[in-house]
């Protein structure tokens, strides 16, 4: 009777195992990719105080949150004070409502100086926000803004960003 249960315990880990999810057995990972429409500046996308990308898609193993990004026109603070924002957290959601959310900040010290917009890709694709002018609604203003968040609940999302 002991070798059945040992058996059956067996079988049950194998089964187990076989239904793991893609995630799982392939890692986490978000691209965050840039378009510059504006003619001038540089893209940055900062984390912790620390530049990440300049431009050039950046790919983060696992998740990746509270990071910024922000057209650079020579203005703008290392957190993108003076400047629109975009703030984001790209994460496979552990439970509903806690993935990804992005959004557009010109919250003081913030401020307009270019348009910018984002999208997310290979999940929610399409969904996303733009703020093309310094009275635009989709912004947060004031802490408790939240309508400015777009939330993403799939796995692996990436986010495109697009200045003016």
């Amino acid at each position: 009777m002991h070798s059945f249960f040992k058996a059956l315990t067996v079988i049950g880990l194998f089964t187990a195992s076989s239904f793991a999810s893609p995630l799982q057995a392939r890692g986490e990972s978000h691209t965050i990719t840039f378009v510059n429409n504006c003619g001038k500046g540089t893209p940055q996308l900062v984390q912790s105080g620390k530049v990440l990308s300049t431009g050039q898609p950046f790919t983060s193993s696992g998740p990746f949150e509270a990071g910024i990004a922000y057209l650079q026109t020579g203005e703008c603070g290392l957190n993108g004070d003076k400047c629109t924002t975009l703030e984001m957290t790209l994460k496979a959601p552990p439970a509903p409502g806690a993935g990804s959310s992005t959004d557009v900040t010109l919250i003081a010290p913030h401020a307009f100086n270019v348009g910018v917009g984002f999208k997310y890709a290979n999940g929610c694709d399409g969904q996303g926000q733009s703020c093309e002018t310094a009275d635009c609604h989709s912004a947060f203003r004031t802490p408790t803004d939240y309508f400015a968040q777009t939330q993403c609940e799939e796995p692996n999302v990436n986010l495109v960003v697009t200045f003016c």
